[in-house]
């Protein structure tokens, strides 16, 4: 799935990418090659984000590139970012049939029309849906006046924040092959390691994060729904160390862990989430008349069996970890094989956005 702010990424394919996915509380970084049979995991790296109040500035992304290429030390230049959801929008929009050219320059000069939302100094880019037919229906009159329209995924970034990530990355002495929607880097990594599924079924793909969750329905291979929740695992993990009198790292540990003597408090800080994205499945399945056959989780709070467990009871469907590197050829080194199950849930993101380019 494409939407990269850079016109020719799609069309110039890389054999290798340094993805980076700059989230809140932690950056996740991979460094993917392309294979003959597929792709392969050539290293990983999860470090402390950044500190800043209300934008990462381009020199603090510099120093912070810088220290996670030390890391990674990987064998290209090329980095593909990918941007959490206050500094990039996702939009489903019904837009007249015309190029995406003019697509993106009507978002610009009318963003309200389509997005019931004013967006000025803001850059687009659109990805036409699979699923939008692509003539008039027979028994559709020719003369029923007004172009007809098409489904259409819209991204909008501030354009004073895509001039800071290229700069930044460019101080860092990289290239910045594309800002990617971090939103839809669960979809790309699960088209890749769930193809079958991916193009069967209706799937939710939920990704509990430091802030916010989100989620995103997937039906036989189209994005038709994506929702981001304001509650990620800070809110819980805060709650349980008031809750208890701890600190924030103990319930932080008790929370992945899953002390059985603590998951009444886990249930009572946990059941929002579960309620926002009962809701949202709800709207889906009212919509399309359809259910959702299964639920596949992301993120860091997504590792402890107690979540797995709360989300399934909560939306009464079958719920899964999502291993997003289950396709992967792994070229890492011993320690890294060790950590990868572990970590791998956290990478989600930073996989997709390598998707995109590779």
């Amino acid at each position: 799935m494409g939407l990269p702010f850079f016109d020719n990424v799609i069309s110039r394919k890389r054999d290798q990418v340094m993805a980076v996915d700059l989230g809140t509380r932690t950056t996740k970084a991979v460094s993917l090659q392309r294979r003959a049979q597929g792709f392969a995991l050539c290293g990983f790296a999860v470090l402390d984000a950044p500190i800043y109040e209300k934008t990462l500035a381009p020199d603090l992304l510099t120093e912070h590139l810088k220290a996670l290429t030390q890391v990674l030390r990987p064998t290209t230049k090329y980095v593909s970012l990918s941007a959490g959801v206050n500094d990039v929008q996702v939009r489903h929009a019904d837009i007249p049939r015309m190029p995406l050219h003019d697509m993106r320059q009507i978002l610009k000069l009318n963003s309200k029309a389509y997005l019931q939302q004013d967006l000025p100094g803001h850059i687009f880019d659109c990805q036409i849906s699979t699923r939008t037919p692509q003539s008039v229906p027979a028994d559709k009159p020719k003369d029923s006046g007004g172009a007809q329209k098409q489904k259409v995924l819209v991204a909008a970034a501030r354009k004073q924040f895509i001039d800071d990530m290229v700069q930044g990355v460019k101080g860092a002495g990289l290239i910045l092959d594309c800002i990617f929607p971090g939103l839809i880097g669960p979809v790309n990594a699960f088209e890749r390691g769930m193809p079958e599924l991916f193009q069967k079924e209706a799937v939710a793909l939920v990704d509990v994060g430091f802030r916010s969750s989100s989620i995103c329905v997937v039906v036989e291979g189209e994005l038709v729904l994506s929702r981001v929740v304001g509650i990620g695992g800070d809110k819980i993990t805060n709650g349980l160390a008031e809750v208890l009198n701890i600190s924030y790292a103990e319930a932080e540990g008790i929370k992945i862990g899953m002390a059985s003597e603590v998951q009444t408090h886990l249930e009572t800080l946990f059941a929002p989430i579960g309620r926002e994205l009962r809701a949202s499945l709800d709207f889906f399945e009212h919509q399309n008349d359809r259910p959702v056959t299964q639920v596949l989780l992301t993120g860091g709070s997504a590792c402890g069996d107690f979540i797995v467990e709360k989300l399934r009871q909560e939306l009464m469907v079958d719920c899964k970890r999502f291993n997003p590197t289950s396709f992967l050829e792994m070229q890492l080194s011993p320690q890294q094989t060790a950590e990868i199950e572990e970590v791998g849930p956290q990478l989600t993101v930073a996989l997709g956005a390598a998707l995109a380019v590779l």
